[in-house]
């Protein structure tokens, strides 16, 4: 996910985009604790997506 396509979203949809988001980091990390995750580095990459969606979120609150 790209900062531009965030910026270009409302507060609503980046809220929605933000709990689906930390849904996905949930139901990895349960999948790489029962040995079932093949893509360990899909973690960290669902962390930096959920920052992304943080920033644009704090960006969109200052206006």
């Amino acid at each position: 996910m790209k900062m531009k396509e965030l910026r270009e979203m409302s507060v609503e949809q980046l809220q929605a985009k933000l709990t689906e988001l930390r849904q996905e980091l949930f139901n990895l990390r349960f999948q790489h604790a029962t040995a079932q995750l093949e893509k360990t580095a899909s973690i960290p990459a669902a962390k930096k997506d959920i920052a992304r969606v943080l920033t644009a979120l704090a960006a969109a609150a200052q206006k």
